[in-house]
């Protein structure tokens, strides 16, 4: 395999506008994704998004950055479009979308997506699963949850579905963690498609990817990462950039 690292950001996020570039720590959000990216060291990585603020950031950094067009949908059409140029010759057969609002994600479970899709040759799309961290994010429909069909003492398992919804019955509950690695065949079609029903039902747009019969598979991680979604979030985040100094 040939996996590339791609990571969509864009500066209109409705709950925290401007965030990619919200400093942490005396570094911008998406250059500590960028670097966390690069120490997994599985392939190139670079940033793609429709703001040149963004772009400006990450080069002045000596990082990658594709500018794409900022009217596309979806951080997938955004990596799908900076493909273009990033490798026109499809050279990477497999692409990692990881989201610019974990600032210090573990590269070990970038790795980990990656390594699902080579032992897994059914799997189209990887992701990754943690355990709830609390009874209350079973009624969350921020926290989104997966469906995995995980075999006692396994830590992969295909995924079933993904939902915002309670889930009931015993058995533990599987938060998802926005990562994903795609064969490039599967995000071709992904992207080629539109939304599907299930998805603009449960704004969750990997199941438009199950709708379409592809396969996702998930592998455990130890812990959810530290995500940015919101201002509070971001002081929990400088706080813990600060115990890092």
């Amino acid at each position: 395999m040939h996996p590339i690292i791609v990571i969509p950001a864009r500066m209109a996020a409705s709950r925290l506008p401007g965030k990619p570039l919200k400093d942490i720590g005396g570094m911008p959000m998406i250059l500590r994704a960028l670097r966390q990216a690069e120490e997994a060291d599985i392939g190139p990585v670079a940033v793609a998004s429709g703001d040149a603020e963004i772009a400006w950031a990450v080069e002045s950094a000596g990082g990658r950055a594709v500018l794409t067009d900022p009217d596309l949908p979806s951080g997938s059409d955004r990596i799908r479009a900076a493909l273009n140029e990033l490798d026109p010759d499809g050279r990477h057969d497999v692409v990692i979308n990881l989201q610019g609002d974990i600032p210090f994600v573990d590269p070990g479970i970038v790795r980990a997506c990656a390594e699902l899709l080579a032992e897994q040759p059914t799997c189209d799309i990887s992701t990754l699963i943690a355990m709830e961290g609390s009874p209350k994010e079973r009624t969350d429909p921020d926290c989104p949850k997966a469906l995995v069909a995980l075999a006692p003492g396994a830590r992969t398992g295909r995924a079933l579905y993904f939902t915002r919804s309670t889930l009931f019955g015993d058995g533990p509950v599987w938060r998802h963690i926005g990562i994903y690695g795609y064969r490039r065949q599967a995000l071709d079609l992904f992207t080629a498609a539109p939304p599907s029903p299930l998805e603009q039902r449960e704004k969750l747009e990997q199941l438009r990817a199950l709708e379409l019969g592809l396969s996702i598979w998930a592998t455990v991680a130890d812990a959810m990462p530290m995500e940015v979604n919101n201002q509070a979030e971001l002081e929990a985040a400088r706080a813990y950039a600060e115990t890092m100094l």
